[in-house]
């Protein structure tokens, strides 16, 4: 279970990066050095990548808290945490690239590992 909470803080790094990581292309590293309030609109594809983080933001305290559950409870939840973890994995790309369906697909497949994490807890 360890190695798929590491995953996940690794996975939480490149949700965090990839957003700003693709604005500096256009806005230059100096632009954020400061209070970054005058930032012009984010292309479609950086809006993308906000709107994944903020989805990633909202499922990863569930995934952490029902991981460190399944730790002290020593409970078998490891194949939920990998299918998330992985689900998670493609999400950010399928959002980037604009594949509607594909995208919520891989939503919902994560859904399905935490449901599988939380029932191996009870």
């Amino acid at each position: 279970m360890l190695f798929w909470i590491f995953a996940a803080l690794i996975l939480h790094a490149v949700y965090v990066f990839t957003p700003t990581m693709l604005f500096f292309p256009t806005e230059g590293v100096s632009r954020h050095m400061g209070g970054r309030d005058d930032l012009p609109e984010p292309s479609p594809v950086t809006g993308r990548a906000r709107r994944a983080l903020a989805n990633w933001q909202e499922s990863l305290p569930v995934f952490i808290v029902l991981a460190l559950l399944a730790v002290v409870r020593d409970a078998d939840a490891t194949l939920g945490a990998a299918i998330f973890v992985l689900a998670r994995v493609a999400y950010l790309p399928l959002y980037m690239v604009a594949i509607p369906g594909l995208r919520t697909l891989a939503w919902v497949v994560a859904v399905v590992g935490l449901l599988m994490m939380a029932f191996a807890l009870v």
